[in-house]
This record gives C-alpha cells, sequence and structure tokens, in this order.
C-alpha cells in the first residue's frame, strides 16, 4: 500500500438522536445518526402491522362481484372450393 494516502482508522463514537451511544470502527471521530437499532421500529418491537385479512377479504368480496365474460366461438368461415 502506498503510504500517506489512507485516512487513519479509529474508534468513533456513534450518537443517536434517541440518546444511545456505541463504539464503531471509522475514519471520522464523532458520527451522529437520526436512528439506530435502538429506537428504531423493526428491531424495537413497535412496529405496526397492517390488517393484511382486512384486505384479503376485501379482495375476494370485490372478486365475487365480477362476471367472467367467456370468449365467443368464431364462425367457421365457408370453405372456397
Amino acid at each position: 500500500m502506498k503510504k500517506d494516502i489512507h485516512p487513519t482508522y479509529q474508534d468513533a463514537k456513534v450518537i443517536c438522536a434517541c440518546g444511545a451511544t456505541f463504539t464503531v470502527g471509522s475514519t471520522k471521530k464523532d458520527i451522529n445518526i437520526e436512528i439506530c437499532s435502538t429506537c428504531h421500529p423493526f428491531y424495537s418491537g413497535t412496529e405496526k402491522s397492517l390488517d393484511a385479512a382486512g384486505r384479503v377479504e376485501k379482495f375476494k368480496a370485490r372478486a365475487a362481484k365480477t362476471v367472467v365474460k367467456t370468449p365467443k366461438a368464431k364462425k367457421a368461415a365457408p370453405k372456397a372450393e
């Protein structure tokens, strides 16, 4: 590797908007983030689930109302002799 072209790699203190702090390796000394695994809804268990059952029932009701059109049989053209 060439000397003096790479930034120094050091321990960085990560500070989240929720107040959580942890240490990672980085070329920056301090890192400020908006969301972390402590306050993210997916990781903290506060994620809101969608009403999937209601959506499925609504789709089935709408599908039951539709009328399926069958294609009409084509008339056979008279054979030319």
